[in-house]
């Protein structure tokens, strides 16, 4: 009878797995993609959990064989230790982004201590750990190229980085620290998105005035959905809160709104400030644990910047060279609020999008509004794609036979110039409660070469948050929409080109603050004629965008540079001393006052604040690296500057960028890859023109360590 038993066990233990599909590999589908339409919640627990024995099986094996340490046996060896693992995570993570629901959130809080372990008993595995460091030690006995001794080095430094050299508690209070960190990062971000899908404004057509008639359409329907025609119900989703703002004539209402969103997680069951605070804390007992002041010290050793010095240096010399020009800017702005009010302004945080449009409007005749019909969401498809196939020869076919993970979602093959094939591209545009704010670029497959040599393509997808479709409009998107879709496909393309031998050092897997460039180097074609023309048409009668429209993209990009430069330091000025601390923090909220003082452009509104949802330091990958979007920015501007002097879709300036750039992933030191595309270091230059900023003297050299 017990042998039956064992017997009906086994069978049925089978059975679960045949189930299961990341038992095995996604053979029955496109190019080896994700099979969504067969995976459910329940399938990726045991999924990782076996992820976790087979790494930890793999890795005894490293630890355990008999020959010498190599480069092969060891370092490679590890590099591919974890492949199930990440098969599995390469889909949970960004589903848990962009398709949640709190089964999903419990099981991620339900996995994190279990991954954290897991990672911390590889880094602190004695026996493996030897192994790593004699092939590095006698790194020059092996036959190395480049590829081969950046990884070798980000390994080795890995290791040190996350305790290797730590002996008796001190391992153990690491791996405490770790596990808890990994936790409240988890809490976090999910604190965000639970509260953030809790606001339901209701308004009246009394409400309305000022209003475009794309966002009242939305909120009419959103509101029908609800059960409630005849009202109208708004959100703090980007979209609609961006259009609120900037739009509405009640003052009242804007600032209701304003103090909605900028009051979030701060009580409540979503409550983010005690986490934050336990969040800084913990790392900086981390990095006091490894032997630096600070959590940024040790953090930035991974980075262009290399120490917060560096960073500190290139925020405030942004800050000497904007600041005046951004009081000026507030000056004008505020006479001529005065005037069109006919009494004294004072301008407040939910006044600048609505005061500023309108004086755009009345400076360049700018409405954005007027510019949504040249922007229909397919047609803004077919011109970003289309800069790629300009730039690099791609093309990009729908594929109705990759399975999606939502109706939203639509899968593109990528062919590359020769018409060969070079990866997936994933596009998920609109908002729904599932998915949390803003617009991200991530991956389900990593491009590498294996050992016998066949390059395993990648499989990435670009997610926003777009104004949607109404009854009777398709999608038509504002030029600031656009330019986060150029944003976002430049990282797409990062991780497209890539063509390396290690997953692990292609496409985005860059120093983060290297990682914005081909990102923001996209954005600067939005206001170039010659890409504009190629696929703004008029949604309703196909006219191509006036020259008079395009003039007033162009003349008015330099609009409002020094607030919007001002503003990306106030976010790159906290994450800074969120994570130079040396001693807990009492009051968040007084402490980011304290932190932004230097860049604030109003006065402090009393219980608001952005910390406690700013997901990108307090649960995201940016935790003292926020800086780097300036850091890329001045990067891309350069970079741009020199595509400008051959022109702006020349074949020998593009092959030079996707070479020595995007195709390089962190093979090489990011200062290598950018002075072989450029020729020389960047400048600041070419950023202070672009934005109209003039100065004496001027900064001159981004402060990048030279790397040769």
């Amino acid at each position: 009878m017990r042998k039956i038993l064992l017997s009906a066990f086994a069978a049925t233990s089978i059975m679960i797995q045949a189930q299961n599909p990341f038992f095995q590999e996604f053979t029955g589908t496109p190019h080896g993609s994700v099979p969504f339409d067969k995976i459910s919640v329940t399938d990726y627990e045991p999924a990782i959990d076996r992820g976790i024995k087979l790494g930890l099986e793999n890795v005894d094996a490293i630890v355990n064989n008999p020959e010498a340490p190599t480069f092969q046996n060891t370092i490679v060896a590890l590099d591919n230790a974890e492949q199930e693992l990440n098969r599995v995570l390469n889909v949970f993570y960004p589903l848990l982004s962009s398709l949640s629901d709190d089964a999903m959130m419990e099981l991620s809080m339900k996995i994190t201590p279990k991954l954290s372990n897991y990672s911390t008993s590889i880094s602190l595995n004695e026996g493996l750990w030897k192994r790593v460091k004699e092939v590095y030690d006698n790194r020059d006995k092996f036959n190395l190229d480049t590829e081969d001794q950046m990884l070798l080095k980000n390994t080795y430094d890995s290791f040190v980085r996350s305790g290797a050299l730590l002996q008796g508690e001190d391992r153990d209070t690491y791996s405490k620290l770790s596990s808890r960190l990994s936790e409240l990062t988890t809490l976090f971000g999910q604190n965000v998105l639970k509260e953030v899908n809790t606001y339901e404004i209701w308004l009246t057509a009394d409400d309305l005035s000022g209003l475009p008639e794309s966002s009242v359409e939305a909120a009419a329907l959103a509101a029908k959905e609800k059960g409630r025609d005849g009202e109208y119900l708004f959100t703090l989703d980007q979209p609609v809160y961006m259009a609120f703002m900037k739009y509405s004539d009640r003052r009242d209402l804007r600032e209701k709104m304003n103090r909605l969103y900028t009051s979030r997680n701060m009580k409540g069951e979503y409550n983010n400030l005690p986490i934050m605070k336990e969040i800084a804390e913990t790392r900086l007992k981390i990095a006091n644990l490894l032997g630096y002041d600070t959590y940024a010290a040790y953090s930035l050793q991974q980075s262009m910047a290399q120490t917060p010095e560096k960073v500190y240096e290139l925020l405030h010399s942004l800050r000497d060279a904007y600041r005046p020009a951004q009081q000026a800017e507030f000056a004008e702005l505020t006479e001529f609020a005065s005037k069109l009010e006919g009494k004294p302004m004072e301008i407040k945080p939910w006044d600048y999008s609505y005061y500023s449009n309108k004086l755009r409007n009345a400076k360049y005749a700018y409405d954005e509004e007027k510019l949504r019909p040249y922007f229909e969401l397919n047609n803004v498809i077919d011109g970003v794609f289309g800069l790629a196939t300009k730039l690099y020869g791609l093309t990009f076919k729908k594929n109705p036979d990759i399975p999606v993970y939502h109706p939203d979602v639509t899968a593109f093959d990528v062919l590359d110039k020769d018409g060969s094939y070079l990866g997936v591209i994933y596009t998920d545009f609109f908002p729904r409660s599932s998915k949390r704010p803003g617009a991200w670029m991530t991956s389900f497959k990593d491009q590498k070469i294996t050992a016998d040599g066949v390059n395993v393509r990648p499989h990435v997808t670009i997610v926003m948050n777009f104004t949607k479709p109404t009854g009777s409009k398709p999608s038509l998107l504002t030029p600031y929409e656009v330019e986060t879709f150029l944003h976002e496909f430049g990282h797409a393309l990062h991780g497209l080109l890539a063509n390396t031998k290690y997953s692990s050092l292609s496409g985005t897997s860059v120093l983060r603050d290297f990682v914005e460039l081909p990102s923001q180097f996209n954005e600067n074609y939005l206001t170039e004629k010659e890409f504009l023309d190629g696929f703004a048409r008029h949604y309703q009668t196909g006219d191509p965008i006036p020259q008079e429209l395009v003039d007033q993209i162009i003349s008015s990009s330099q609009f409002g540079a020094a607030y919007a430069c001002l503003r990306q330091l106030s976010f790159g000025l906290m994450d800074m001393a969120w994570h130079t601390i040396k001693a807990p923090v009492d009051d968040p909220e007084k402490f980011e006052q304290e932190a932004i003082e230097s860049v604030a452009m109003f006065e402090p509104i009393p219980g608001t604040m952005f910390g406690s949802t700013f997901s990108h330091i307090f649960s995201g990958g940016y935790a003292a690296g926020y800086y780097s979007y300036k850091w890329a920015e001045v990067l891309d501007a350069d970079a741009f500057a020199h595509f400008k002097e051959h022109g702006i879709f020349d074949q020998e300036t593009a092959d030079s960028f996707r070479k020595n750039v995007l195709e390089k992933g962190g093979t090489e030191h990011p200062s290598v890859l950018y002075r072989r595309f450029r020729g020389q270091d960047p400048t600041i230059d070419a950023l202070l023109e672009r934005d109209g900023i003039k100065q004496t003297p001027h900064p001159g050299k981004l402060p990048i360590p030279t790397k040769d």
